[in-house]
């Protein structure tokens, strides 16, 4: 992942991609990159890079003024039996997606859980987030997806706490759960599937339904990084912050016994999703967990 900040211009030189600043040229192999996180209003980008990100599979983030991603460039029919993907995804059936979901936001809930009970929530908490847990039915169909959230936010962050206060908590909470988002949308993309088609996100107005469901279970993981590396004193969103965030990417993790990097379990987890929806059978969708995340060492 390729962090760019304040560049004159992108573009491809011999299957590189070259980094221009003032007058210092950078060159890093585009088959060494999954994503470019573009910062600054004055950058140049040449349409070869462009296309030959696209040819590799690469996504481009571009960021805002106030440093949260806002757009979002990915590969367009890559995936070698596209169109065979999508009739596929079209054709599940609401028992299939419901089924899914079920799988994807209990992961979510357990992680949460486990990163409140690793940072000392007191037990009545966890309990009560526990028998929410257990309640979890096809669908989420009761909602406890909602009230395991807010004891969870209230439990880290206090009562008063939203997620929509303007402060540096959210600012990082929102560049990381913005950059999970990208770093999904990537894989969900290169595997075939349409992002606009989701089991449980359905929301005619987002064009990332499919990314937004499977993004879920990193949620707490990226939180649990952010309180323990990233947030200090500072009142503001710093670029040191942001790019502590982002090595979020490249940390490991342990899925199915292999340690492998953030990036690559998102790639397992889309593969094992297919598989679940393909088959039926849910036991071939892997776990991300708290503890296989919190518990690898350097």
């Amino acid at each position: 992942m390729v962090h760019v900040k304040e560049s004159e211009i992108l573009r491809l030189r011999l299957d590189n991609l070259e980094i221009v600043k003032k007058d210092n040229k950078y060159r890093i192999p585009i088959s060494d990159i999954s994503m470019v996180i573009l910062e600054g209003n004055r950058t140049k980008i040449t349409t070869k890079l462009l296309s030959s990100l696209s040819q590799n599979n690469v996504g481009l983030v571009i960021c805002d003024d106030n440093y949260l991603p806002v757009g979002l460039y990915l590969p367009y029919g890559q995936y070698h039996h596209y169109s065979k993907r999508v009739i596929e995804q079209a054709a599940w059936t609401e028992k299939q997606k419901g089924d899914a979901w079920q799988r994807i936001i209990k992961q979510k809930m357990d992680n949460q859980i486990a990163f409140a009970e690793y940072n000392g929530v007191e037990q009545d908490r966890l309990e009560l987030m526990k028998d929410l847990v257990d309640d979890l039915q096809s669908g989420d169909k009761t909602n406890r997806e909602g009230p395991v959230a807010k004891v969870y936010f209230d439990s880290l962050y206090g009562n008063s706490f939203t997620r929509d206060n303007d402060d540096v908590v959210n600012a990082a909470m929102n560049f990381g759960y913005a950059v999970i988002r990208s770093c999904m949308a990537r894989v969900v993309v290169g595997n075939g599937l349409v992002t606009m088609l989701g089991i449980f996100h359905r929301n005619e107005f987002n064009s990332f339904n499919l990314v937004d469901d499977l993004m879920e279970p990193y949620r707490a993981l990226m939180d649990y990084w952010i309180n323990t590396f990233v947030v200090s004193d500072e009142k503001y969103l710093s670029y040191e912050m942001r790019l502590k965030i982002i090595k979020f990417m490249m940390q490991e993790i342990i899925v199915n016994g292999k340690k492998m990097k953030i990036t690559n379990s998102m790639e397992s987890l889309v593969g094992s999703f297919i598989s679940t929806m393909s088959s039926g059978e849910l036991d071939t969708m892997i776990k991300i967990e708290f503890k296989n995340f919190v518990g690898v060492k350097e």
